[in-house]
């Protein structure tokens, strides 16, 4: 007899999924639960089994569309976790808690909008007061005389004791 004669081939079998294992039944092939609930997620099912019930997990499955099922399984699952962390609202409590954050936060934003605003408009005022401070030193008459000067006192240019020529140093 040869080794191959002595290996016994079993057939596979079909493992079976996460609702069916914690539940102690048979998993057969058209087990409704066994797409949405694989064997080594057994964790999702429990939540769901224990704040819905297996009955009426199954019952609203089937009550989908099975192009909507796997959305519908996702709802279960996020809506027994919500429910296992806060029985009382469940996942309405997390939507109020975003909702008051997100209100929260377009308040935040319209104060630093109208914040921008306000900085942008001192900015202007200050920017046009600059700007005709300047206008005016530069026009500004020299000792209450007709004459304009370029906002600096040329008289210095003139007087080379006061201000030396370039070279004036070297003999």
């Amino acid at each position: 007899m040869g080794l191959e004669s002595l290996i016994v081939t079993r057939p596979k079998t079909h493992q079976p999924c996460a609702a069916c294992r914690m539940l102690r039944r048979r998993c057969d092939s058209n087990c409704i639960l066994a797409p949405y609930f694989p064997c080594d997620e057994m964790d999702r099912f429990a939540k769901v089994h224990k704040v819905f019930g297996a009955s009426n997990v199954i019952k609203m499955i089937q009550m989908v569309e099975e192009t909507n099922r796997e959305d519908a399984v996702k709802a279960l699952v996020y809506e027994a976790t919500a429910r296992m962390r806060d029985p009382v609202y469940g996942s309405t409590g997390a939507i109020c808690q975003l909702q008051k954050m997100v209100q929260e936060l377009e308040m935040q934003l319209e104060s630093t909008k109208a914040r921008v605003l306000e900085l942008q408009q001192q900015k202007d005022q200050l920017w046009s007061v600059l700007t005709n401070v300047n206008h005016l030193e530069l026009l500004s008459p020299i000792n209450g005389g007709d004459n304009f000067c370029l906002g600096y006192d040329d008289s210095i240019a003139y007087d080379p004791d006061k201000f030396p020529v370039v070279g004036d140093w070297i003999f």
